[in-house]
Parts: structure tokens; sequence; C-alpha cells
């Protein structure tokens, strides 16, 4: 019996080591230029930064009220009409009518009494085809959501979630374990998650309070306004951005009297620049500027979404 349970442990923790070539393999790839890069957008001022990755564990921190949330859907909306990626999204802290509603605006941009029935019907189909979306009338602590996105993925294959924000999961601590130790276990099976379904998980994560206190200098141009916060400040401290694989900051200035529409994306971590993109230096992110009436983005005054077309047969996307 002691045998056999020496065998078994031996084959148990062979089943646990990396299979050596395979990953010599993948160091050849890189040498030799074969390595996958991340998906594109086409947009050089994005692309240069941030790819969309299947399988990375992404964070994405923000003050209360700059628009994370209208941000990161667009980056998905650009993503799923470019690359065809489909999204699983729960916001507790956005009922799902008015992220579809949102959706619609981006591709039409116009707000949405200004739509069309035509217009409004078209749109439909696409964004039931590439978003699913979580009721937020329940609350869940990260077990309970994993099951629900591990069954919404065993039936509907989707590449990207979304969980915004991490604060508003519960938190279910073991007899022993404390908060610090409790966000470094959910966010390492955040990143099992990643890999096992080939998902990449973008979590949205406000900053603490302190970091709100923190304003610009006086000889800086927005003087007296908050600043970008770093990695660091997002609450729960330091520990997210060790476990992220890309960070993201989205800052806005929104009480500024002008420039108050732009968007500015910080990228503060590219774990894996081999297979594209790179962090912002400080002091030039990713600038988005608002389209009027907010319904989508431009970038040196080019919307990102080309305009509905609809003397085509079909419309682009």
């Amino acid at each position: 019996m002691r045998v056999l349970s020496l065998l078994g442990g031996f084959f148990l923790y062979l089943n646990m080591l990396i299979e050596f070539n395979d990953e010599i393999q993948k160091i050849r790839d890189v040498r030799s230029g074969k390595i996958r890069e991340g998906f594109k957008l086409d947009i050089p001022e994005i692309d240069e930064h941030f790819r969309f990755k299947k399988g990375n564990f992404n964070l994405v921190l923000g003050h209360a009220n700059v628009g994370k949330t209208s941000v990161v859907l667009y980056l998905m909306l650009l993503h799923s009409i470019k690359n065809d990626l489909r999204w699983l999204v729960f916001s507790s802290e956005n009922d799902p009518y008015t992220l579809i509603k949102k959706l619609i605006e981006f591709l039409e941009q116009k707000p949405i009494n200004k739509i069309t029935d035509e217009e409004f019907d078209s749109r439909l189909d696409f964004i039931n085809s590439h978003f699913k979306f979580i009721s937020n009338e329940e609350i869940y602590d990260w077990k309970a959501l994993k099951n629900l996105c591990q069954a919404v993925k065993d039936a509907w294959d989707y590449d990207g979630l979304i969980i915004d924000p991490y604060n508003s999961l519960t938190k279910k601590l073991d007899k022993g374990m404390n908060g610090h130790e409790y966000d470094y276990n959910v966010t390492s099976e955040m990143r099992c998650f990643c890999k096992k379904n080939n998902v990449s998980i973008w979590l949205c994560a406000h900053a603490a309070t302190e970091a709100l206190r923190k304003k610009h200098s006086q000889n800086h141009e927005y003087y007296d306004h908050p600043i970008p916060p770093m990695a660091s400040d997002i609450e729960g401290g330091g520990k997210f951005v060790n476990r992220a694989d890309d960070f993201l900051v989205i800052h806005r200035y929104i009480y500024h009297p002008i420039e108050w529409m732009y968007s500015f994306i910080h990228v503060r971590k590219v774990k894996d620049i081999d297979t594209g993109g790179r962090p912002t230096s400080i002091d030039s992110p990713i600038v988005l500027k608002s389209i009027e009436n907010n319904v989508g983005f431009k970038i040196n005054n080019v919307s990102l979404i080309p305009k509905p077309n609809r003397e085509q047969a079909d419309l682009p996307f």
C-alpha cells in the first residue's frame, strides 16, 4: 500500500510539471518571430500600447465617475467589430438596458432619442450575438460568479469577461483568512479561470480615497485637479498590479471647464511585450475625445467607429 501511495504521488507531481519541450518551442517561436500577437484594432495610438490577448487577466483602475465603464465598453465594441470577439458583462452598478442603450448609441453615433426605429432594430442582432449580460439584481461573491461564468462559457463561447467593479463582490473569508489574503486568493483564481478557459478578464476597480486627494502641482497644466491614480493607488494595494497581466488606468478631468470631454488611458503595465503593447509614458497617455452627446470617441478628431452607410445592402457590422 505504501508503494502504491508513493506511485500515486509521483504521477500526481508528474501531471503538475510542465512539458519542457513545449516551452522550448514557444521560445523558438519568439526567436523566429512566429509568436502570435494580441488582437489589434488597426488604430495605431491604441495598438502600440494595448492589445486584446486571450487568457490575460487585466485590471482597469480609475476614480469614481470618470467614465471607466463607457471607455471599456467602447473598447470591447471596437474588438467585436474588428475581431468578432464576444463578451460576457457583469456590471453591478449599471442596469443591463443602459449598457445596451449605450452600445446602440456608439454604433449609430446618435443619442437614443434621435435614432429611428429602423436604425434601432438593425443593431439588436449584432449586439445580442456579441454581448451577454449577467443580471445585477443578485449579489455575488467570486465563487458564485465564477460558477455562473463557467456555465455561460460552456454554453456560449465568449472571449472576454468584464467584472465591474471588484468591490461589488461580497467577500466570504475562510476561517483565519484576512481581506488581504482573500484578495490574493481570488485574483489567483481569476488568473486560473483565464488560462483554463482562454478568456480575458477585465476587472474594474476604484482608486483608494487617498488617491483622490492627490492634486497636480501649481506648475502643471491641470493644476489643482486630481491626478490619474498610479497602479498602487487601487483599493487593496499593490497586490492587484502584481497579479495583473496588463494594467490600465482611465482618467478624466471631470471638473475642467473645457477638457472634461477627454478620456485618458494610461497603460501602467504590459507583462508580455512580445505579443504586442507597451506602457504609455507618464505624460503621454492614449487620448480619446468624446463625440458630442457622449455617443462615442475620436482620436485626432476621427471617429473610431465608421458612420453607418445605409445605402449599402448590409451594414458593415
